[in-house]
């Protein structure tokens, strides 16, 4: 991979954790005023649209992205993802950005933690001292038995596990089908989903709020957008501890727009669970290239 590539592909990456941020700022904000599946619903609907359009573009077209030999497992994930993103931003609604967001960077820990006994991974202490280290962190945040302990403190863990939950069936899902596969998988199960269940709670929406709503379902393409070209671009290890960056802006948009307070004990958490994230994706990337050479080292005569 060239440095330019490189370049690019981290560019891509904050691009898309910038425009994810103003998806999360935007669904805060309809989601104080509007039915969470509703907006959702609306939200899946230009996401099905894109991964149909993504597919049909794709090599094998349309059939080659539908035809999969794990059907269930499919259904599973686009089930996963969709419910955590209804829970996620419920969190925006009941604790805002800033604090929603400090706990649910601890997924890549999660998925580290988890890898071992979904996919079968080993995990080294070191790794496994990090994940300890990042936990401590989310304690920090959510001071368990100071004052009076919040149970929707407890939401952004939820969907930081079910979103590292769905990382690591993606890995699996990858043993036997394509990403365009996964992709359009994701889209359409979640868009029927929401359908079914999202329809029952239309309600009216107010002029700007359609505005707002056409927005939310453009950044979501373009995010999506931009992060396939940055993974195309350059190599996840390289990308990937730059989506810590979506940390910072969500918290600069609830910090400014809609005004929320940034505690001590919140940069503290957020401060260990970011470093402990970055330094578990090195031990992975160093892990990644130490089996690289072993079977270079293995074929040669």
């Amino acid at each position: 991979m060239s440095e330019q590539n490189a370049r690019l592909g981290i560019l891509l990456m904050i691009a898309t954790t910038l425009v994810f941020s103003v998806q999360d700022g935007i669904s805060r904000h309809l989601a104080s005023e509007y039915n969470i599946g509703m907006i959702v619903m609306i939200r899946y609907w230009f996401f099905a649209a894109f991964v149909i359009t993504i597919a049909t573009r794709s090599s094998g077209g349309l059939r080659a992205a539908i035809r999969t030999k794990q059907p269930w497992l499919q259904t599973f994930r686009g089930l996963l993802l969709v419910s955590e993103v209804c829970i996620m931003i419920l969190a925006f609604v009941y604790l805002g950005l800033v604090e929603s967001h400090a706990v649910f960077t601890c997924y890549p820990l999660l998925i580290a933690a988890l890898s071992g006994p979904v996919l079968g991974e080993k995990v080294g202490w070191r790794r496994w001292m990090a994940i300890g280290v990042g936990f401590i962190g989310v304690l920090i945040i959510l001071r368990p038995g100071y004052a009076v302990f919040s149970p929707y403190a407890a939401i952004p863990l939820l969907a930081a596990t079910m979103f590292a939950l769905y990382g690591l069936l993606t890995r699996y899902a990858a043993r036997l089908d394509t990403a365009a596969t996964s992709f359009f998988w994701t889209g359409v199960t979640g868009s029927v989903a929401m359908t079914l269940g999202g329809i029952w709670f239309w309600e009216p929406m107010t002029g700007p709020d359609w505005g707002w709503m056409a927005v939310l379902c453009l950044t979501g393409v373009s995010g999506h957008w931009l992060l396939i070209k940055a993974y195309d671009v350059a190599e996840a290890s390289t990308v990937q501890p730059f989506a810590f960056l979506q940390l910072v802006f969500a918290g600069a948009i609830g910090l400014f727009i809609f005004h929320e307070t940034l505690e001590l004990h919140v940069i503290l958490g957020a401060a260990l669970i970011v470093s402990a994230g970055i330094f578990t994706l090195w031990r992975e990337q160093q892990a990644k290239r130490r089996e690289t050479r072993h079977k270079i080292a293995r074929v040669r005569p």
